[in-house]
């Protein structure tokens, strides 16, 4: 009866070839549905674990995401490589790192920084606090300054040092210089005295070459620093006029006939004429001197050395040269 009622049915045309086109299609179809249904079944395997891990971990100390876990599990290649050493070589060394997630207290992001600072400063070189410059010196820590000085050279400079010393028990660090200044006493003029800072071709040769100095220096317990000056004159004092034995006035007028060795009183002895004394007389320099004081950086005390034979020139002076301990 099938094969009867069926005995008219014949297939129209391209049916074949539509046939070999839709079973294919069909059976790649259902591959599909099945990798699909597969990989939506494996997500659900992967997530629902970690929203239950990350729900229960609470608070800040919990991990936003999976991917943060996949990093702190993979960071085992960069940890201790980084600026915060600490928290890198905790992770590395299984201590609190790798058990953070345990019983242990969730970390916050206050203790992330205070780790970070705490490795930093623990990675530090210990001698980098010892080896930072001390403090400017005081007036307590340096001594009062000790002067000196030299007799005058062919020329008539005059070269001088002044002296400075740490007494205290602590290096301390010399900032500058200091300052110094001239006096004029006597006769003197104090129009006609200067100072100057001694620089390479000036008139005091002798000075230490300006490429010794020092702009900062420090000094340890019982070092000390120089300053150096040198004073070249101008010109001499002025005379006085007076005679070297010390008198004070010029010279003596005309002689009078009391002075005279032989006179026409009662004939002549030898001649017709008396011979007369000579007086000869000799200018003096005048008392003119100058002195040189040098004051340290830092307010310690004061020291003064005087030039004597010394009217109108300059004082020459140097920075800070290292001394002696």
């Amino acid at each position: 009866m099938l094969h009867q009622a069926v005995r008219e049915v014949a297939p129209r045309d391209g049916t074949l070839e539509h046939l070999r086109r839709a079973v294919p299609a069909r059976r790649a179809r259902k591959r599909q549905a099945v990798v699909g249904v597969a990989a939506a079944a494996l997500f659900l395997g992967t997530a629902v674990p970690a929203l239950v891990h990350v729900s229960s971990g609470g608070g800040l100390g919990a991990d936003p995401s999976v991917a943060g876990n996949a990093s702190q599990a993979q960071g085992g290649a960069t940890q201790g490589t980084g600026p915060a050493g600490g928290h890198g070589g905790t992770a590395g060394s299984g201590g609190p790192a790798d058990g953070e997630h345990g019983t242990g207290p969730a970390r916050t992001p206050d203790d992330a920084e205070t780790g970070a600072a705490e490795g930093s400063a623990d990675g530090a070189d210990p001698s980098a606090s010892s080896a930072a410059d001390p403090g400017s010196c005081t007036a307590g820590q340096l001594g009062p300054a000790v002067a000196g000085s030299a007799a005058p050279d062919s020329t008539g400079a005059v070269y001088g040092t002044f002296r400075v010393t740490n007494v205290s028990s602590a290096g301390c660090t010399v900032a500058g210089p200091g300052s110094l200044s001239a006096g004029a006493q006597g006769a003197a003029d104090a129009g006609r005295i200067g100072t100057a800072r001694h620089t390479a071709g000036d008139a005091a040769a002798a000075l230490p070459d300006p490429s010794l100095e020092v702009a900062s220096l420090t000094l340890a317990p019982g070092s000390s620093y120089e300053v150096r000056f040198a004073w070249v004159p101008s010109e001499t004092c002025p005379s006085t006029g007076g005679t070297p034995g010390g008198g004070s006035g010029g010279a003596s007028p005309d002689p009078t006939p009391s002075e005279d060795v032989a006179t026409n009183s009662g004939g002549s002895t030898g001649g017709d004429s008396g011979t007369q004394t000579q007086l000869i007389t000799e200018d003096a320099p005048a008392d003119g001197s100058v002195t040189v004081t040098y004051a340290p950086e830092g307010g310690s005390g004061t020291a003064t050395t005087t030039v004597s034979n010394a009217c109108a020139g300059t004082v020459y002076w140097t920075g800070v040269l290292p001394g002696s301990a």
